[in-house]
């Protein structure tokens, strides 16, 4: 419950940060950008569709052909986690309804579609999502590390390619990890109530 608590308040003050601090650090960002890395930083935000699908996957069919339990449990487990933050993303974003910065700036510079609302960040939410499961299933920093360093580049990156505020970016790194972390705590309660 406190997770819940920690980022429901994290996505109130996200959205409560004013518009003109908001646009202001995007339009320092985007603008200002290198753009010599716009391919770079499309590589990785793209990266983040391909992971948080075929990284549960890949674990479940592992574990389907080691028959090893463990392995399945943690494909079970990311998968529910990728499935869960993402109706928690979409109907955060239906309820705030907040249009992209470039629909309301027309100075933004969008490097890449993008379509829907908003507020939180989908790619910024399942990148967190991801690695904090990953560093939960892997509690190694040769895992953590790489895994918070990739979704902190996907988050930075739908800033530099002009397509969220940075208050959409803290939102969806706050949703990622909760989403992860209350999995865990539901999964460790189911199997806690299975063993007996």
């Amino acid at each position: 419950m406190k997770y819940c608590t920690i980022l429901l308040l994290t996505i109130l003050a996200s959205c409560s940060i004013g518009q003109n601090p908001d646009i202001n650090l995007l339009k320092q960002i985007n603008l200002n950008r290198d753009k010599s890395l716009d391919g770079t930083f499309k590589f990785i935000t793209q990266s983040d569709p391909d992971l948080i699908i075929s990284v549960p996957l890949g674990y479940l069919a592992t574990g389907w052909i080691l028959r090893d339990s463990t392995i399945t449990h943690n494909g079970m487990y990311l998968l529910g986690t990728f499935i869960f933050n993402g109706i928690l993303t979409t109907g955060i974003k239906d309820i705030i309804k907040r249009p992209r910065p470039f629909e309301t700036y027309t100075f933004i510079d969008k490097v890449v579609g993008a379509g829907g609302y908003s507020m939180p960040s989908g790619h910024t939410s399942s990148a967190f999502a991801l690695a904090t499961s990953l560093s939960i299933v892997h509690p190694r920093w040769y895992v953590i590390a790489p895994s918070f360093i990739w979704a902190g580049a996907v988050g930075y990156s739908r800033l530099h390619l002009g397509v969220h505020y940075p208050g959409d970016v803290l939102a969806g790194a706050a949703l990622g990890a909760g989403s992860a972390l209350l999995c865990n705590y539901i999964n460790k309660k189911i199997f806690a109530h299975n063993k007996h």
